[in-house]
């Protein structure tokens, strides 16, 4: 979409990644004289590496034969990488993979075909990465050659941990999601990764990607919202150039971009009400500071204060109850201290009241009610485009349905 438009067709080499950050840079290059003196600020959301995975062929290629030896091999390499890089602790303990029934075995228990289509999909992601690493370089290169590169912050993160679902393991939804594909989609393994093909990696490739950390996307422990922030600050009015790239362990949230860069460009924010539409309060805490020195599920819950965390995991990934644990000492979520810390544990239970009552959360599994099967188990269509609202903004012919969902 384009200005709230579909758009009407797309070229025969439409690749997402590519299509995007070109995109990025017509914008940037098409600004008036005026505006390119003005600031801006840009947004480019990769759907990369998202499933269904799929990647230009020559992308994929180069990873070959890399991931041949599954996934628990490639959890092991990337963790000593991580101790070996300083990113963890060298006598840090990971916690287990976790996977549950229907989801992919064991890679000695799966025959030769099922781990040559399950490397092949984590080929396919890897070239995924790859492109996107490569167009989001484009766009460097694009403000290094306009002087821009020096004075500009840039901002690099997931939204979220590795996406581990296994939809063909989904009560209920499963089969009819599996024999969908196999009607309209070729994922031979020669096919896998071309744009008619439907695939995705699942829980243990998802797991060799998050570990330490426990679980991944859609769960409240750091394998599923803890994530990496790469950042580039605009150039330094020191002449110190001893520092040089670094790694911080300092604890941020995404909730601390928007007052971030509201202060970076000098700006307020509006407070309660934004051109006639009544809007969230104000989160998070801005990192002005913290830069100036540098340079110069639904179900699924989580808190943190300070040292530590509380988690709530629904079954079967978890034990469906809230769980504590000190994320300095234990960063992979193995050992419930709920009952030694009682007290931390009670005073961080209150508090998630308190978030819960004054932004609305929709509760943990167990909670919910509405909307969902007699067995507990939700019914959505994961293929449904849940942005078709969108391009009725502005319009008057907006189907009833859509009413509510237009904001004003």
């Amino acid at each position: 979409m384009e200005d709230s438009e579909y758009v009407s067709s797309l070229p025969d080499d439409f690749y997402s990644s590519d299509y995007c950050a070109s995109k990025l840079i017509s914008y940037f290059s098409d600004r008036t004289d005026l505006e390119k003196e003005k600031p801006f600020f840009a947004y480019l959301p990769f759907s990369a590496p998202h499933w269904p995975l799929q990647a230009p062929i020559e992308s994929v290629e180069r990873y070959k034969g890399i991931y041949s030896d599954g996934p628990d091999a490639l959890r092991l390499r990337r963790l000593e990488r991580l101790k070996a890089l300083g990113l963890v602790k060298p006598d840090i303990v990971p916690h287990e993979v976790i996977v549950t029934q229907h989801e992919p075995p064991e890679w000695a228990s799966m025959t030769e075909a099922e781990r040559a289509n399950s490397a092949r999909a984590m080929e396919t992601y890897a070239g995924m990465v790859s492109r996107m690493d490569a167009n989001i370089g484009r766009v460097l290169d694009y403000l290094r050659q306009t002087g821009e590169y020096d004075n500009t912050y840039i901002f690099f993160m997931s939204d979220n941990g590795a996406e581990g679902a296994s939809y063909e393991a989904a009560p209920i939804m499963g089969d009819e999601i599996v024999a969908h594909i196999d009607k309209y989609y070729d994922n031979s393994l020669d096919n896998i990764g071309r744009r008619n093909s439907f695939v995705w990696y699942g829980p243990r490739w998802a797991q060799a990607a998050t570990a330490p950390s426990r679980l991944y996307k859609m769960f409240s422990t750091q394998g599923g919202c803890r994530v990496p922030l790469v950042l580039k600050p605009a150039k330094s009015t020191t002449t110190d150039k001893s520092a040089g790239n670094r790694i911080t362990d300092a604890f941020c949230t995404v909730m601390d971009f928007l007052p971030t860069i509201l202060d970076l460009a000098g700006l307020e924010h509006p407070g309660a009400m934004y051109r006639g539409r009544q809007i969230a309060p104000l989160r998070g805490r801005s990192w002005k500071f913290f830069l100036d020195a540098t340079s110069n599920d639904a179900g699924s819950g989580a808190l943190r204060k300070g040292r530590y965390k509380i988690t709530y995991v629904p079954m079967p990934k978890g034990p469906q109850r809230w769980e504590l644990f000190d994320i300095i000492a234990d960063p992979g979520e193995t050992v419930d201290i709920s009952a030694e810390k009682s007290d931390i544990f009670e005073e961080l239970l209150n508090l998630w009241d308190t978030y819960k009552e004054e932004v609305g959360v929709v509760g943990l599994a167990g909670e919910l009610h509405a909307g969902f099967k007699s067995d507990g188990v939700a019914v959505t269509d994961e293929f449904e485009d849940t942005g078709r609202w969108i391009k009725f903004i502005g319009r008057k012919d907006v189907p009833p349905e859509f009413v509510s969902t237009i904001p004003i």
